[in-house]
């Protein structure tokens, strides 16, 4: 997880040099909108779906914190949580205007493809490492290629951690075809072909909207390459990265990421507080890591 900005749409409203901090980057953002450059400056995916709650993972990240302790315990229950307070910004920014009202509906891939590469909105807190190379920077699905840049994400004194967001690939036990499924897992994870979909061989090799390689001896192949926009920025930010979960993702993660998701986007629609959303996303974390220990 990254973050990224519209270098141009901050140059517009004055500003030159990125905030390091989230009350440097919070008042950027207050600017552009006050200044009328981008009436809806941040892009937060709102949509009760996983973009969602990794989302306030990268945020709380920035206040300074985690979510869960390495027992599967809430870390987020106080006011004066990195946590809570995540919440309390992301809320805050979608009733304060700095994000679209219509991102309520919006997933994280959809506000990237549809909003930060069409100049809507100018910042994603939590956006896809490459997205730049692979996203913003391809004509023809992008209205500002040159303008999107990865900085370091904005923390509480300077420069916080970004979060490694890892996925995996599997097969359903009820797969008609296992063997035919095991070797497309060889091909589309191998080196040579994760390269190649993030621009390795050029961009009409790039598969649309492909994040940086998963796999670390692509990631190197893509930086000789000399194809990997902004492949410094990149590298940096990946030496500096941490894990959502120091203690690796709970068996019971995808029950937890749905109460994450679902009681933030009440909160942003208004239905719950912040105080009721947080209670809630708790009281889950907490009886689901008591039934498993």
């Amino acid at each position: 997880m990254v973050t990224t900005v519209n270098k141009e749409i901050f140059a517009k409203a004055g500003i030159t040099e990125m905030p390091t901090t989230m009350e440097e980057y919070t008042k950027d953002l207050q600017d552009i909108k006050a200044k009328g450059v981008v009436e809806n400056p941040l892009n937060i995916p709102f949509a009760a779906a996983e973009g969602l709650s990794t989302h306030w993972y990268q945020v709380t990240s920035a206040f300074g914190g985690s979510v869960l302790d390495d027992k599967g315990n809430a870390q987020f229950e106080s006011p004066d949580s990195p946590g809570y307070k995540a919440a309390v910004w992301m809320v805050k920014a979608m009733k304060d205007g700095l994000v679209p009202a219509g991102n309520i509906n919006v997933t994280d891939s959809q506000g990237m493809q549809n909003l930060m590469a069409k100049g809507i909105t100018a910042a994603t807190t939590s956006d896809y490492s490459g997205n730049v190379g692979t996203l913003y920077d391809v004509p023809a699905s992008s209205t500002v290629v040159g303008q999107v840049q990865y900085i370091p994400t904005p923390g509480v004194d300077g420069p916080a951690a970004n979060l490694g967001n890892p996925d995996g690939v599997g097969i359903p036990k009820e797969a008609k075809y296992p063997k035919a499924a095991a070797e497309f897992i060889k091909w589309v994870t191998s080196t040579e072909i994760q390269a190649e979909f993030a621009g390795a061989n050029g961009p009409d090799k790039v598969l649309p909207n492909y994040p940086t390689p998963s796999r670390l001896s692509a990631m190197k192949e893509l930086t000789d390459s000399g194809n990997l926009t902004q492949g410094e920025e990149l590298t940096d930010l990946l030496k500096k990265s941490e894990p959502v979960f120091p203690a690796g993702a709970p068996s019971w993660y995808p029950e937890f990421s749905r109460a994450v998701n679902t009681n933030l986007h009440a909160a942003a629609v208004g239905t719950k507080s912040v105080s009721e959303a947080i209670k809630a996303i708790a009281a889950t974390a907490n009886g689901l890591a008591k039934d498993n220990s």
